[in-house]
């Protein structure tokens, strides 16, 4: 009896001694934590998370949005076309007889460039260029040349863009032309150097028919003189040059555009078609005679 007493005692304690020892182990390790269970995925990471898929309306707006953009931009320019002509005065004088390449030129435009029933480019916008080329005419032959390009675009309102163009035609005062390259030609000196040889050889007839007269020979000294004077004439013909070709100011060209101008909409904002200086056009010019040269005898 005793010795089965002793057995539950022990038993009692080592049950008590190992709760104790299980409560301790736990109190040290801090509160258990469960695992998820097997069947459950993990949470994707921030940087793996498939963004939201965009709905199908808000995608329409964005296009129509886009598209809108794109419209307003073309609508934001006004083109003037390749080949528009612009008429045009010119404020400062060129002349082959000074001009040089690199010399500056400066025009007014005369009348307004319409776009689309709007004006684009009012009268009294100013047009500015360089001369390219300058040929004095020659002794024998060759006429004047003198060739220009025109580079910029200054609206009244100070907008400025570039500018590539050339002249059509011109009005000088003169005969001056302008070729397909844009070229001002001057006046051709034939008909200038065809009146000096006659009035050369006339004078020089004149002056020899008295000489011979005087001598009692009138036939031999009018052929004499008449000898001379053709040689006279020629000789002044080939130490002059032919006329120069001149742009006096006030003289008026028309422009021709190489390629388009692209102007700003919302800086080409004109209620009137503008207006130009009021400049007198350039008096008529006519060919310079040669002098008679004095006729030797």
């Amino acid at each position: 009896m005793a010795v089965k007493r002793f057995r539950l005692h022990f038993v009692g304690f080592a049950v008590l001694a190992l709760g104790s020892v299980l409560v301790a182990h736990a109190q040290d390790s801090g509160p258990a934590q469960s695992a998820p269970p097997s069947n459950q995925t993990p949470a994707a990471r921030p940087s793996e998370q498939t963004p939201a898929a965009t709905p199908a309306g808000q995608t329409a707006a964005s296009s129509g949005t886009t598209a809108t953009a794109s419209t307003s931009a073309k609508k934001a320019q006004v083109v003037v076309p390749t080949g528009s002509h612009i008429p045009l005065v010119l404020h400062n004088a060129i002349s082959t007889r000074s001009a040089r390449p690199g010399d500056p030129i400066y025009l007014e435009t005369l009348f307004p460039v319409m776009v689309d029933d709007r004006v684009a480019i009012p009268a009294g916008s100013y047009v500015s260029g360089e001369v390219t080329q300058s040929k004095r005419a020659g002794r024998v032959k060759g006429r004047a040349e003198i060739a220009v390009k025109l580079t910029e675009l200054i609206l009244p309102n100070g907008y400025m863009v570039n500018l590539n163009a050339a002249p059509s035609n011109a009005g000088t005062g003169g005969n001056e032309t302008v070729d397909r390259e844009g070229k001002v030609i001057g006046d051709s000196a034939k008909g200038q150097d065809a009146g000096t040889v006659i009035r050369t050889t006339e004078a020089g007839t004149g002056i020899g028919a008295g000489v011979g007269a005087a001598a009692g020979n009138v036939g031999k000294g009018a052929g004499i003189g008449a000898g001379v004077g053709l040689l006279t004439g020629l000789g002044a013909v080939l130490l002059t040059r032919g006329p120069d070709a001149e742009l006096p100011r006030g003289s008026t060209l028309e422009a021709v555009i190489d390629r388009p101008i692209y102007l700003d909409a919302d800086r080409v904002q004109f209620t009137g078609p503008g207006q130009a200086s009021a400049l007198p056009g350039p008096p008529s010019r006519t060919v310079r005679q040669n002098p008679i040269a004095p006729i030797p005898y």
